[in-house]
């Protein structure tokens, strides 16, 4: 799963992002309403309510990797699964729950994100994990669905990464070529994937 490291890097800079300005973001918008519309009592619940979910998810990440984290992380996210920070925090969850072999689960971290994030990257994010998780488990129709469904031209590379592998488990050696081709005229400076391609007609000769 050494693919993630590239989009870990996005992760952690919108985690950053959140950590320092996320409930200023908040605040300013629910204040903006409560200007226009003069909805002052729905503004201030809208504050409140964001602020506790931005000291949850700080007490919720903060305990990745220590004993009951699993049981935090996953009650964070179910109380506050319509926020960025539930997003992040399931990205996260999906990470370590790879990393200690629990795909199940990371499959299930990462569907959650494509069903209720709100940011648009976040979902190309997850939907490009879920395939590759997708793929470990050889649910290879399965993670051909999910990457049918980014359509955003900036991860078009990857998704033609993904579907040359998803064809090369299938036998498809064909198919695999002209999606790593493909991928490849997109980001030439790719050594592992001119590799992929490579090894290729290895594995049709077999």
């Amino acid at each position: 799963m050494e693919q993630f490291a590239t989009e870990e890097q996005q992760v952690e800079a919108i985690k950053r992002f959140w950590k320092e300005h996320g409930t200023a973001i908040i605040v300013g918008a629910a204040l903006g309403l409560g200007g226009l519309w003069g909805w002052r009592a729905y503004s201030e619940a809208q504050i409140e309510t964001k602020e506790a979910a931005s000291v949850a998810y700080q007490n919720a990440v903060e305990t990745f990797g220590t004993e009951g984290s699993d049981a935090k992380v996953k009650a964070f996210i179910e109380e506050n699964k319509d926020s960025g920070y539930a997003s992040i925090a399931s990205l996260l969850a999906a990470k370590q729950a790879v990393d200690a072999g629990d795909l199940d689960a990371a499959a299930s971290h990462l569907n959650s994100v494509v069903t209720f994030a709100e940011n648009d990257e976040l979902k190309v994010l997850a939907s490009l994990r879920l395939s590759r998780v997708q793929i470990e488990m050889n649910q290879l129709d399965a993670a051909l669905s999910t990457l049918s469904n980014v359509t955003n031209d900036a991860f078009a590379a990857e998704v033609s990464e993904l579907k040359g592998d998803v064809y090369q488990k299938q036998g498809k050696f064909d198919d695999a070529r002209l999606a790593y081709s493909n991928a490849l005229e997109k980001n030439a400076n790719n050594p592992l994937l001119q590799m992929k391609l490579d090894n290729l007609s290895v594995s049709a000769a077999q």
